[in-house]
C-alpha cells in the first residue's frame, strides 16, 4: 500500500434481470453466490485495504441504476489499475453453471478520491 492511498467507494446496484429471476436455470441464490465472491475478491485483491461496507436494500427497494445505490463498498486501493481490476471482476464472475457473469445482474461504480483529514485552517 503506497503512503497515500486512493480512498474508493465502489457503488453497487443490482438490476431488473436480478429481479427477473429464476429464469433460464438460475436462481437469486447463484446471484448472491457471485456476489459474495465479488466482495471477496475485492478484499482478497493485493493494494486493497478493506475498511467497511453498506447494505441499503431495507430503503432501497427494485433496481437501483445509479443513486442510490443497492450497497457500496469503502476501501483504500494502492492505484487506479487496482480499482480497474477489482471492477473487472463483474466481468469474470461466474453466476451459477450459466453461460452468464455478474454484470448481467449488477453493476458496479468506483468513485475515487481521499480520506478526508483535518487540516489547519488559515483565516
Amino acid at each position: 500500500m503506497s503512503d497515500t492511498p486512493l480512498r474508493v467507494l465502489f457503488c453497487i446496484g443490482i438490476n431488473q434481470n436480478f429481479f427477473d429471476l429464476p429464469e433460464g436455470g438460475v436462481a437469486t441464490g447463484d446471484v448472491w453466490t457471485a456476489f459474495v465472491a465479488l466482495m471477496d475478491g475485492i478484499k482478497g485483491l493485493p493494494g486493497v485495504d478493506f475498511i467497511g461496507d453498506i447494505d441499503d436494500d431495507s430503503h432501497m427497494v427494485g433496481p437501483s441504476d445509479g443513486w442510490p445505490w443497492t450497497c457500496y463498498l469503502l476501501c483504500d486501493v494502492d492505484t487506479q489499475e487496482t480499482v480497474k481490476q477489482a471492477c473487472d471482476f463483474l466481468r469474470s464472475t461466474p453466476v451459477g453453471d450459466s453461460p452468464w457473469k455478474l454484470w448481467k445482474y449488477a453493476k458496479i461504480e468506483a468513485r475515487i478520491g481521499r480520506a478526508l483529514t483535518p487540516r489547519e485552517y488559515r483565516g
